[in-house]
């Protein structure tokens, strides 16, 4: 997933690319079909995500996903301050390319591959392959990495390596919606909150932080023209007039995409779990979504000045839902409803936060968002033994408990 910070959605005239960085680029005043396309591309583009994203959350806690590829945010994580720290931008852009070239890669592949099992040929073999790195030998060996693949998947990753490679050679701005429109769908699958108390802790933390850094300091809005990462989604105004050489675009946060995505996939959970086969909650606080986009886009544009996008769909995402489980009387039921109980059991807890710094560490940890972490080996407890039992050795063990405890 993209760096969080970078949640501000900026106006007409703003630049990417060497134009913005070397301040050449003429001010360039867009038509009114020009503004209208940038400004309605980037809202459809933040919807599919969402939508798509919340529809696989619900399938990817359903399945039986390896305990790395999701992961859980709890309160005491929501409550963490995040941190940047600023070096010179030549080699923050270069570091930012190759960190986001390999994690784009796996971002965009894992993407495509629902699509590539569909439209795989039957007749075509699909070929098991294994990934495997161990640490020492005899009984003190460790895996270090096992990761296991098939055809499908080298397809993909071919399919997404010519798209990173584009992407670093040209930052052409469609490379860059491609990966960031992979990382949003992916963080707002696999990024799961655990009831709507840490949801509403987390967005409304990053509202006083979006405000702060927007409106108090104008580090928001330099880092998002400044630097060549897909840690935001762009669309140029003057597609129109100059074609796909466009360079002057209105531009949305990635954070403005999976901050309210992962609430508003939470609350699809919470409608499937109450079994009524409906999704009022997800739908409510989806169109909610539109509606607080819509007026960022709307004051963004009338005032001429970068908005922070989580002023407006915080107080939207979070307040729809709410009153209308009052209204309906679940807003205890809502609010009792812990995801993570659902999911997984043995679901790992997020410690921290991914970061866009270039550490080994946050490397790791976001390829472990996209489930490339190193598995770890799974601890039996009794209940697992019983669930991996058959049907008669789990009764017959049964009968030994009971027993015991007439013993």
């Amino acid at each position: 997933m993209a760096d969080v910070e970078q949640n501000a959605a900026v106006p007409d005239g703003s630049s990417t690319g060497s134009d913005a960085v070397n301040g050449t680029a003429g001010r360039f005043v867009s038509s009114a079909e020009g503004t209208a396309l940038a400004y309605g591309s980037l809202l459809l583009m933040a919807l599919l995500p969402i939508f798509f994203g919340a529809l696989r959350s619900v399938g990817c806690s359903k399945s039986k996903v390896t305990d790395s590829y999701l992961e859980t945010l709890q309160m005491k994580e929501c409550a963490k301050t995040m941190h940047v720290k600023i070096f010179s931008q030549e080699y923050i852009n270069l570091l930012l390319s190759m960190y986001f070239f390999v994690l784009g890669v796996l971002a965009l592949s894992h993407t495509m591959s629902p699509f590539m099992c569909r439209v795989f040929p039957a007749n075509v073999p699909n070929k098991q392959y294994q990934l495997l790195f161990t640490q020492g030998s005899g009984e003190g060996k460790e895996e270090i990495v096992n990761y296991e693949f098939d055809t499908k998947d080298l397809i993909c990753l071919g399919i997404s390596s010519v798209v990173g490679v584009w992407y670093v050679l040209k930052k052409h701005w469609i490379a860059n919606n491609l990966f960031g429109l992979a990382f949003a769908l992916n963080g707002v699958e696999l990024l799961h909150l655990n009831n709507v108390s840490t949801g509403c802790i987390l967005l409304g933390g990053l509202f006083v932080y979006d405000v702060f850094w927007v409106f108090g300091t104008n580090v928001m809005v330099t880092v998002a023209k400044s630097f060549e990462a897909p840690i935001k989604l762009v669309f140029p105004q003057d597609l129109l007039e100059k074609g796909l050489d466009a360079s002057n675009f209105a531009m949305l946060g990635l954070g403005d995409i999976v901050i309210p995505g992962i609430f508003i996939a939470l609350l699809l959970r919470f409608d499937v779990s109450l079994k009524k086969n409906t999704r009022t909650y997800f739908y409510t606080s989806f169109l909610a979504y539109i509606f607080g986009l819509g007026l960022t886009i709307f004051v963004m544009h009338t005032f001429k000045h970068a908005q922070p996008a989580l002023l407006y769909l915080v107080p939207a995402c979070i307040g729809f839902p709410v009153l209308l489980a009052l209204f309906k009387g679940e807003l205890t039921e809502m609010f009792s409803y812990e995801s993570s109980d659902e999911v997984l059991p043995h679901t790992p807890r997020l410690t921290h936060f991914p970061t866009v710094s270039g550490s080994p560490a946050s490397l790791a940890n976001s390829m472990q968002s996209f489930g490339l972490s190193t598995p770890r080996r799974r601890r039996h407890t009794p209940s697992d033994i019983y669930e991996e039992s058959s049907p008669e050795e789990a009764s017959s063990k049964e009968e030994i408990t009971e027993s015991d405890k007439d013993k």
